[in-house]
């Protein structure tokens, strides 16, 4: 049993669906955030730039003694997360992967789109699930770095937002993607308008859930859930100077 807090980061405003999902799965649980939103977007970053803000980041959570730390974005996770449990292998740490696996099974058509950043695509983590995985299948792999800005400016709807989604859906749908992955934790903001979008012709997948229950299943695990009947604290940190 641990009374301690646990930490999550992400490059900004995006991890929040991973930690609102923790959240409800371990409503006893204290967090930290981080949203590193003064060097938002870490798509378009270097591998060593994303390690350093990373380690950074875990640092800060570090101070706050958090006994867990997911990593809630997929270009970190891509980049870092090798990196950071290696440096602090006292600390357990989740990371995030698209969830190509089960999109390339339950798929009919053959044809998976998978929406991320470049920083994603580029990541181990992707290349790995994805030969593993989607041998099967065709994958199409779209850039959104786009969607991120939206939702860092709290546009996940309106005509603006609904002209980019449409731009990046609709060319998955005519080459006959069934399942759409979202593979960056900013994506499932605009997921309501994504499924608009596609109607009845793909299931919009994204691992807000999956991530929350590996969370929950390693702290149990570990012996690090907190069953003490205390108020859990939730603090949330951002790196913008105006936000400090």
């Amino acid at each position: 049993m641990s009374s301690r807090p646990v930490g999550f980061f992400d490059s900004g405003l995006g991890g929040l669906c991973i930690l609102e999902a923790f959240k409800k799965e371990c409503p006893l649980e204290s967090t930290v955030y981080i949203a590193d939103s003064a060097n938002c977007p870490y798509g378009n970053k270097s591998a060593e730039d994303i390690v350093n803000l990373s380690d950074a980041n875990v640092k800060r959570l570090l101070d706050k003694d958090c006994k867990m730390i997911v990593v809630a974005c997929n270009t970190a996770s891509a980049a870092a997360l090798e990196y950071l449990r290696a440096k602090y292998p006292a600390i357990p740490f989740v990371g995030i992967e698209p969830a190509i696996k089960p999109a390339a099974i339950e798929s009919k058509t053959g044809v998976v789109g998978v929406l991320a950043t470049a920083g994603t695509f580029n990541g181990r983590l992707y290349n790995e699930t994805k030969a593993k995985f989607a041998k099967n299948v065709t994958i199409i792999a779209t850039v959104a770095d786009e969607f991120v800005d939206l939702v860092e400016r709290g546009v996940t709807s309106g005509l603006e937002a609904e002209r980019i989604v449409r731009e990046k859906i609709e060319p998955l749908l005519d080459a006959r993607c069934d399942k759409i992955v979202l593979g960056c934790t900013h994506f499932p903001h605009l997921k309501p308008l994504i499924e608009k979008v596609a109607g009845n012709k793909a299931e919009i997948i994204e691992p807000s859930q999956a991530v929350a229950l590996r969370a929950k299943y390693i702290l149990k695990n570990a012996n690090l859930m907190n069953d003490a009947n205390l108020e859990p604290r939730h603090i949330f940190i951002s790196t913008k100077k105006d936000c400090d």
